[in-house]
C-alpha cells in the first residue's frame, strides 16, 4: 500500500493534490483520471445505506416516502445499544456494509458516538448512550463489522455534538477532564480499537474554535496523541474556512463543489498560509483510504441496487426485538398468550404505523415496514379477536399527502407531483426538464437539477388532488426558503411575505404555516406550490406539504369503549421523526397532551393496559402507576411490528436494557439549568456527572435507571465476587467472577454490569463508573460463571493539571448488578502503586 500512495503523490500535481482536498458532488470525491484515481462515493448513514436518495424531515414511515432505490432500514443507535450485544452490533455492522456496496459506496458515513448529554437532544436517538463505555463498546462492534466488508467507516461527530441547539455555530464550552473522560472516550475506542478509517468533524465549536478547524482535538489528540492514520472529513457544509481548516488537521471538505478549498486552497499554498506538507499530509490519507476500500482493484460502476437480502431482515427484527426495553410488567401481564386472551384492543396512532427511525439524514427509504397491527393479526390468526381504533396522530406538522389522492395531472395518469426549474429565485430563466416525485415533501440537498445553482432558484409544484371526503380540509406548508400554496390559483398560504418562524422544521427556521378550504369529494383540486431560495448561507433548500382532510372527533370515545369491551388494551403510542430529528431539538420531555389522555382514559376502564412505545430518548409518564405494562421500542427499523410483537408474545424474551437513565421529570436531568445554551455557548456545568454519574452523585431517584430492563424470567446474583487477587499492580490484570443464576422458567439472557467505584481519590470521581457487561443467556435452572477482566486503564481519571492519565494507588470497589441502582455485590481491592500514562498511539487497522 506504501509503494502505490507514495507513487501516486509523486506524479501529482500541486494543482491535483488541493483537487483531491475537496468533493466532486454531493457523495463523491474527486477522480483524477490522468493517474487513473477513481471518485469515491459515500453514503449515509446510521440505520441503513440510503445512497442518493433524498433526506426526509420527519416523514420516517414509509407510506409517504420519495420513490427510487430502497434500502434495508436497520434499528436506530439507541436501540442498538439497547441490546447491550457487542456480537450482534457486528452483524448489523456488517450488513450495512453490505448494503453500502449495494448502493456503489466505498465509505459509510456512521456510527455516530456523540453522547446522551441531555433528553431533549434531537439526534438521542441516532447516538448510543449516555455512558461512553457503552457507547466505545457498540462503536467498536458497529466499526469492525461494517469495515469487515471493506467499507470504511466514519465515526461522527467530533466531537461535543451533543444538541441541535444553534447547532452550525454553537460553542461547547467543555473543560479538558470532562472532554477526555466523557465526550471523547467514544472515538478513541473507535479509533485505536475498531481503525475506524475515517472521522467526521462536527458543525459546532469547541470552546471557540470550530471543530473543523480545532488544532488542539484534530491534529494534537487524534493524530498525534491517538496515531490516527485515516481521513478526517467535514461534516456536509461544516467547512468554515482555508488555511486554518487545512492546518488544523481537516482532510477532506464535503460536499463538492469545493466552498473554501479549490482555487482558494491552491492560493494559500502559494501565498504560504498552508505548506505542500500539510497537502500531501491530506493527500497521503486520502490516498491511503482509496487503497483500503478497494478503489483501485478493477470494478465496474454499477447503478444502485435495492436488495432485500433474507438475512438482513432476520437480523434487523433480531436487533429490534433484543434492544426492546420492558420497563413494567405488573401481575406478569406480559407475555400475551392467545390462550388467555380473547379479546385484543389495539389503539393508538402507532399501532398502524410503523415507527421505524428518527428524522434527518438517518433517513432511508425502507424495503418495506411492518407496522405493529400487521404483525399482531398475522401473529393471532382465528386465535383472538382483536379489535382495533388507530385514528390518532402524533404528528407535530400534518401528514404528507398519501400518494393515492393526487397525481402529477388531471387525468391521474402519475401519482406525484411535478416540479419545474428556474434558474433564479423569482421564476425566471426556466430549465427545460422537469422532475417527477412522488412525495409531497421534496428536499434538495446540493444541487436540485443541472445548471441550477444551489444557493440561487426556484421552483413550481404542481399537482392535482381528488379529496376522498366532502368538507373542511387541512393544509400545512413548511419550507427551509421561501413558499406559496394556491389551490385552482387562489392563494391558500402565504409562507413568504409572512413566513412563520421557529425550530420546527429541520432547524431552518420555519414552522408549518397552515389553511383551511371546503373541498369536495371526488372533484379534481389544483395544488400548486412555488418555493424560492434566498438565503445562499443555509445548504438544504426544503418543501413540505401536509394535509389533514376532515376526521372524526371521537375516535377516543370509541378507544375507550374498545378497551372496555376486550381482555387486554394495547396502547402503541410515542414520538416520531418530527419530534425527533437532525435540525432541532425536542421542546419537552412530554407525549402530545392527546396520547397522555388517551392512555389514562384507557386505563381508567382496562386495568390490563400495557403501553408499547416508540420514542429515541426519555419520556415522562404520569400515567405509568395506571397501566400494568409499559414496552420501550425505541424506532427499531423495517421488522418494527415483527420484534414488537416477537417481544409482547414472549416469542423473544426481552433481554434489552437502557442506555440512557429515564428521569422522572425534565428538572432533574444533570444538564438541565445549562441547556441548550445562550449567547452562542453551551456550558457542560455539570461536567463529569453525566447520566447515571450525576443521579448517584445527587442521589436523585430516576423513573427507570441506566441499565434498567425486567425480563419473563427471574435471575439471581451470587452474594459474593471473586477476585484473582486483592492487589494490582499497574501491569498486571485483575479477574472478577460472579455466578449468575437463572431462577425462572425461561430461556432468557441477562446484562452482567460491573462498575467501579474509586473509594478515595486526589480529585473528585463518580460514584461509580461502567467498565465491563456481559450479555448472557441461561436455560432455565443454569448457573453460569461471569468473568470480567479488569486493567489499569479501567481504574484512571485524566489530571488536566498535569496534563496526563493516573491511576492513583489506593483501594478500589467492583461492584456488580442488574442495573446502575441494582447492585448485587461488591468486593474490594488495592492497586499498589501510582501510574501516570498518555495516550500513545496504536496501530490502526
Amino acid at each position: 500500500m506504501v509503494d502505490k500512495v507514495e507513487d501516486l503523490l509523486g506524479q501529482m500535481t500541486l494543482q491535483e493534490k488541493v483537487s483531491l482536498l475537496a468533493g466532486a458532488s454531493m457523495w463523491e470525491t474527486v477522480p483524477i483520471e490522468r493517474l487513473g484515481i477513481p471518485a469515491l462515493k459515500v453514503s449515509d448513514g446510521p440505520n441503513g445505506a440510503r445512497g442518493e436518495g433524498n433526506i426526509m424531515i420527519g416523514s420516517t414511515d414509509s407510506n409517504n416516502a420519495e420513490g427510487g432505490v430502497t434500502s434495508a432500514c436497520f434499528p436506530v443507535g439507541i436501540s442498538l445499544a439497547a441490546t447491550w450485544n457487542p456480537e450482534l452490533i457486528e452483524q448489523i455492522g456488517q450488513a450495512l456494509g453490505q448494503e453500502a456496496k449495494s448502493k456503489g459506496a466505498r465509505v459509510l458515513l456512521a456510527p455516530t458516538v456523540n453522547i446522551h448529554r441531555s433528553p431533549l437532544n434531537g439526534r438521542n436517538f441516532e447516538c448510543y448512550s449516555e455512558d461512553p463505555y457503552l457507547s466505545a463498546r457498540m462503536a467498536v462492534s458497529y466499526i469492525t463489522g461494517v469495515q469487515s466488508e471493506g467499507i470504511g467507516a466514519t465515526v461522527k461527530h467530533f466531537v461535543c455534538n451533543d444538541s441541535e441547539f444553534q447547532r452550525n455555530s454553537i460553542s461547547s464550552e467543555v473543560d479538558e477532564r470532562t472532554l477526555r473522560e466523557i465526550y471523547l472516550a467514544p472515538f478513541k475506542a473507535a479509533v485505536q480499537e475498531a481503525g475506524s478509517w475515517l472521522v467526521m468533524s462536527s458543525y459546532n465549536k469547541i470552546n471557540g474554535t470550530f471543530a473543523s478547524e480545532n488544532q488542539h482535538t484534530l491534529t494534537e489528540i487524534l493524530k498525534k496523541e491517538w496515531g490516527f492514520d485515516g481521513v478526517v472529513v467535514s461534516d456536509w457544509f461544516g467547512t468554515q474556512s482555508t488555511a486554518p481548516a487545512a492546518n488544523a488537521g481537516l482532510d477532506l471538505e464535503m460536499p463538492g463543489p469545493a466552498m473554501w478549498r479549490g482555487d482558494k486552497l491552491l492560493e494559500a499554498v502559494n501565498k504560504g498560509e498552508v505548506s505542500e506538507a500539510t497537502i500531501d499530509d491530506s493527500v497521503r490519507r486520502l490516498l491511503r483510504l482509496f487503497v483500503k476500500v478497494g478503489l483501485f482493484e478493477p470494478h465496474e460502476v454499477k447503478p444502485e441496487q435495492a436488495i432485500n437480502r433474507p438475512e438482513h431482515r432476520a437480523v434487523i427484527r433480531q436487533a429490534g426485538a433484543e434492544g426492546c426495553v420492558l420497563l413494567k410488567n405488573a401481575q406478569d401481564i406480559l407475555p400475551l398468550s392467545p390462550e388467555k386472551q380473547q379479546s385484543i384492543a389495539i389503539i393508538g396512532p402507532n399501532a398502524k404505523t410503523a415507527r421505524m427511525m428518527g428524522g434527518g439524514s438517518a433517513f432511508v427509504n425502507a424495503h418495506y415496514a411492518v407496522t405493529p397491527y400487521e404483525a399482531m393479526v398475522k401473529r393471532v390468526g382465528d386465535n383472538v379477536t382483536l379489535h382495533d381504533e388507530t385514528d390518532f396522530s402524533t404528528h407535530n406538522l400534518l401528514p404528507l399527502l398519501d400518494s393515492q389522492i393526487y397525481h402529477d395531472n388531471e387525468k391521474k395518469t402519475a401519482a406525484g407531483i411535478s416540479i419545474e426549474y428556474f434558474r433564479s429565485n423569482d421564476f425566471k430563466d426556466k430549465v427545460a426538464e422537469q422532475e417527477h416525485s412522488t412525495s409531497s415533501e421534496k428536499v434538495w440537498f446540493g444541487t436540485p437539477a443541472e445548471t441550477i445553482d444551489p444557493r440561487n432558484f426556484s421552483a413550481r409544484l404542481n399537482a392535482y388532488i381528488r379529496p376522498t371526503v366532502t368538507g373542511v380540509h387541512t393544509f400545512g406548508l413548511a419550507s427551509a426558503g421561501l413558499s406559496k400554496l394556491y389551490i385552482d390559483g387562489k392563494e391558500l398560504i402565504d409562507n413568504w411575505d409572512q413566513q412563520i418562524k421557529g425550530q420546527t422544521y429541520f432547524g431552518m427556521g420555519s414552522t408549518e404555516a397552515r389553511g383551511t378550504i371546503e373541498l369536495t369529494a371526488g372533484k379534481a383540486y389544483q395544488l400548486t406550490i412555488e418555493y424560492a431560495k434566498v438565503d445562499p448561507a443555509v445548504p438544504i433548500s426544503a418543501i413540505r406539504l401536509g394535509y389533514q382532510p376532515p376526521v372524526a372527533n371521537d375516535a377516543r370515545q370509541r378507544a375507550v369503549e374498545l378497551a372496555r369491551q376486550s381482555d387486554i388494551a394495547l396502547v402503541f403510542t410515542g414520538l416520531n421523526g418530527e419530534w425527533e430529528s437532525e435540525g432541532f431539538d425536542r421542546p419537552d420531555m412530554d407525549l402530545m397532551p392527546e396520547q397522555v389522555e388517551l392512555i389514562e382514559k384507557v386505563a381508567q376502564v382496562n386495568p390490563r393496559t400495557v403501553v408499547v412505545l416508540n420514542t429515541g430518548s426519555p419520556i415522562t409518564m404520569p400515567w405509568l402507576d395506571n397501566v400494568a405494562g409499559v414496552l420501550q421500542c425505541w424506532y427499531p427499523g423495517q421488522e418494527c411490528g415483527n420484534a414488537m410483537v416477537d417481544v409482547l408474545f414472549g416469542d423473544v424474551t426481552p433481554s434489552g436494557k437502557l442506555p440512557q437513565t429515564f428521569p422522572k421529570r425534565l428538572e432533574d436531568n444533570p444538564a438541565y439549568i445549562n441547556y441548550p445554551g445562550d449567547n452562542g455557548r453551551v456550558h457542560y456545568g455539570e461536567g463529569l456527572f453525566v447520566g447515571y454519574r450525576y443521579y448517584d452523585k445527587k442521589n436523585v431517584e430516576p423513573l427507570f435507571p441506566f441499565g434498567f430492563g425486567l425480563s419473563y424470567t427471574t435471575f439471581s446474583y451470587a452474594s459474593s465476587i471473586e477476585l484473582s487477587s486483592r492487589t494490582l499492580q499497574p501491569g498486571d490484570q485483575l479477574q472478577a467472577k460472579i455466578k449468575v443464576t437463572n431462577t425462572g422458567k425461561r430461556t432468557g439472557k441477562e446484562v452482567v454490569q460491573l462498575y467501579v467505584r474509586d473509594i478515595k481519590s486526589s480529585l473528585h470521581r463518580p460514584e461509580k463508573e461502567l467498565k465491563a457487561f456481559a450479555k448472557v443467556s441461561l436455560d432455565p435452572g443454569e448457573t453460569q460463571i461471569v468473568t470480567f477482566t479488569l486493567e489499569r486503564d479501567a481504574l484512571a481519571y485524566y489530571d488536566d493539571l498535569a496534563g496526563q492519565w493516573v491511576a492513583e494507588s489506593g483501594d478500589f470497589e467492583v461492584l456488580i448488578g442488574s442495573s446502575a441502582r441494582d447492585i448485587h455485590a461488591r468486593a474490594t481491592f488495592t492497586l499498589t502503586e501510582t501510574s501516570y500514562f498518555n495516550d500513545a498511539p496504536k496501530a490502526t487497522r
